[in-house]
């Protein structure tokens, strides 16, 4: 099963995004990790809700990622 490509959208000093990469890597993802400071246009877009997780191009989580929802996610069959 190929495994989808996710960004991790963060910025330095937040435990919930250290938090999320952790449960990402223990579901066997290699998130891409954005620090959203760099940047005025995802600064503005996701300043309040870090981390956002990003899944082949969609948002699937904001704040906290969720183990349970992560996993369904995971398992269930692409078109």
């Amino acid at each position: 099963m190929k495994r989808p490509e996710v960004i991790l959208y963060t910025r330095s000093g937040c435990h919930l995004c250290d938090v999320a990469e952790e449960i990402l890597v223990k579901h066997g993802l290699s998130p891409q990790t954005v620090d959203i400071d760099l940047n005025s246009r995802l600064l503005e877009q996701y300043n309040d809700c870090v981390p956002v997780v990003v899944m082949d191009g969609q948002v699937r989580f904001r704040g906290r990622v969720n183990s349970v929802l992560l996993k369904r996610l995971l398992n269930e069959p692409k078109p």
